[in-house]
């Protein structure tokens, strides 16, 4: 059976919708939410953006003593930003879900991968096609001036 590109997205929809109701995204969520709600998160996140404007001015105008005073208060912020709890769960579930994310895509891309090499009869475990295992030419591993 062949499928649609059409097939492929709404699989691809059905999901992200189950992704998107996993325990990573759930937590995720609720750190994200925590964050926007404290007060003084978001006041040292406004003050680091402030800083880094500051720096991009100091960067522009060749004022390297002030930009490195800029820099040091920044690091400072953001140090003390990371510290908070909160924003270590946020960061944390930050990557849990990129870390599925990418789990997803490769497993993906290796069965695409293993299915294009079954279907011609290939070997899977050396991830040669059927065509390579065969020896026939015009593949691009035996000199066809592919490269």
């Amino acid at each position: 059976m062949a499928y649609t590109k059409e097939d492929i997205i709404t699989r691809a929809k059905d999901l992200a919708k189950m992704i998107a109701e996993t325990e990573e995204v759930d937590l995720f969520k609720k750190a994200e939410a925590q964050i926007n709600q404290n007060s003084k998160i978001q006041q040292t996140i406004a003050q680091i953006k402030a800083l880094q404007k500051q720096a991009v001015n100091y960067q522009h105008f060749g004022k390297q003593e002030a930009l490195k005073k800029v820099e040091e208060k920044i690091d400072a912020l953001q140090d003390e930003l990371d510290n908070i709890p909160v924003v270590q769960d946020f960061k944390s579930s930050q990557m849990d879900v990129n870390d599925l994310l990418q789990i997803v895509a490769a497993t993906i891309s290796n069965t695409v991968t293993d299915e294009i090499i079954e279907s011609t009869g290939g070997n899977v475990l050396r991830g040669e096609t059927g065509s390579k295992v065969n020896g026939s030419s015009g593949s691009c591993g035996d000199g066809c001036g592919c490269h």
